[in-house]
């Protein structure tokens, strides 16, 4: 029952990087189309390879599989397959990361990166009532200066990029060093998200808030560590955009009863739910409410609660926010009538 009313609630995905939905039959098939060289001889090598120690090993391998997606057509592709499965899961927002550097770095023009994730959203808005925000992040351990050039790149698609944010490896790269680069996207008047406190330290969530002025923080577990911290971001209302399935497979928590989501919640926090990289982690968002729910025992009321969060965290107009709670709170009241 739980599985139905978890595939069933609608949803917001605010935390997925569009490369980590790289599923190894794709990676296959645009290497085969764009004549690229693999380093593994078959998807089920590539699913053994899958096990990752810690976020750089991790990235090791994310980046490897990138190298397949050369042109516009792939990054559709890509994009229209994550669209594809999360419309089965009763998904009905999405805010997509994408990371440029990722791709530009290899000689791919970063218009033929973003028109195809863009073309994708598109379709998906018109065959599927899905709407959807794309937001650009900056490899944090790249410099400042890099994640400059790439910003003014993106400046001509301003109109089809609603924010940006900061990923990659955390530790060691603290928010405060890309601080030029937020205050540019604060004039051009992006939304603003980072990475910070996964693998990193708490002091990186108070960095992220008050060196780059951001609204949400993507994973955020650490923050329970710091009182102070958790206190403002329930006063201030700060949504933390955390992915379970992605913290286990990263050894940030060693099982998936040992996850502080619940203790989060718990604390007044709002906390999502979300899915990352699900090629590379096992599953996709309904995977990870499932397995967050069993795991530690998450009520329908806590689900429902949940789900809802997901929407009042995210970058859609409020009265489209209000619809979506509203659609929650009918779905919640109809389940446990029926039940």
């Amino acid at each position: 029952m739980m599985k139905e009313f978890i595939k069933r609630i609608p949803k917001a995905e605010l935390h997925l990087h569009i490369e980590g939905t790289l599923e190894p039959e794709l990676m296959f098939k645009l290497a085969k189309r764009n004549q690229v060289d693999l380093s593994f001889s078959s998807i089920e090598e590539v699913r053994d390879a899958y096990k990752f120690s810690n976020l750089q090993s991790f990235l090791n391998i994310y980046y490897n599989g990138a190298n397949v997606l050369l042109h516009t057509e792939d990054f559709f592709d890509l994009t229209w397959a994550y669209l594809e499965k999360v419309n089965v899961e009763n998904v009905k927002h999405v805010e997509i990361f994408f990371d440029p550097q990722t791709h530009t770095g290899r000689g791919v023009p970063i218009s033929d990166v973003i028109e195809g994730i863009h073309s994708a959203l598109e379709k998906a808005k018109y065959k599927f009532g899905m709407t959807s925000y794309l937001i650009m992040c900056f490899l944090r351990d790249l410099s400042e200066e890099e994640a400059i050039k790439t910003f003014e790149e993106a400046l001509p698609f301003r109109s089809w990029i609603e924010g940006v944010g900061l990923d990659s490896a955390e530790v060691g790269f603290p928010p405060k060093k890309f601080e030029r680069v937020f205050a540019k996207a604060t004039e051009e008047g992006f939304r603003k998200v980072a990475h910070a406190g996964e693998e990193g330290p708490p002091e990186y969530i108070w960095q992220a808030l008050d060196s780059l002025g951001v609204s949400r923080i993507d994973h955020g577990v650490r923050c329970m560590e710091d009182a102070k911290l958790v206190e403002r971001l329930v006063k201030e209302r700060i949504p933390l955009t955390v992915c379970p399935l992605s913290n286990i497979k990263l050894g940030v928590f060693e099982k998936m009863k040992d996850h502080n989501i619940k203790e989060m919640f718990d604390s007044g926090l709002c906390v999502t739910i979300n899915s990352d990289d699900p090629a590379y982690f096992g599953g996709y968002i309904n995977d990870n409410f499932l397995t967050i729910q069993k795991s530690l025992n998450l009520s329908f009321k806590d689900v429902s609660q949940i789900a809802k969060n997901s929407f009042s965290a995210c970058f859609l107009p409020q009265d489209l926010i209000d619809n979506h709670l509203q659609d929650i709170e009918i779905f919640t009241l109809n389940e446990a009538n029926n039940s």
